[in-house]
């Protein structure tokens, strides 16, 4: 689940509208660190085959989802892959998608949340 904002994000949920656009193969939403938000919704996208993965396929999905999810579950960047990590069953490994996005400043986060 990604929490931005204070409001509970279901990734699955993302992902489903996504993965029927023409131009996608394979996509995984994770939550990734975000200063004002906490997270921020990301989605990692392996493009169809034949399609060129660049600035006017994220500006395109993310309208995409915009018109068929409420705003606040909406990506707020895409970023492409050849090939999304997966185990040999075929479950996604999204721990792997998010170690290439670390927390901002992870000691900081944590000691506000404590205080």
């Amino acid at each position: 689940m990604i929490i931005s904002g204070g409001v509970n994000i279901y990734p699955q949920e993302v992902e489903d509208c996504l993965a029927v656009h023409p131009k996608v193969l394979d996509v995984a939403v994770i939550g990734v660190p975000d200063e004002e938000m906490g997270e921020a919704v990301k989605a990692v996208v392996q493009p169809a085959p034949g399609v060129s993965p660049g600035p006017d396929l994220e500006r395109e999905l993310m309208e995409y989802a915009r018109d068929r999810i409420a705003h606040y579950k909406c990506p707020r960047s895409v970023d492409f892959s050849d090939v999304l990590p997966r185990t040999p069953t075929g479950k996604l490994v999204k721990r792997t998608l998010r170690e290439r996005y670390p927390a901002v400043a992870s000691a900081t986060t944590t000691a506000a949340g404590r205080s």
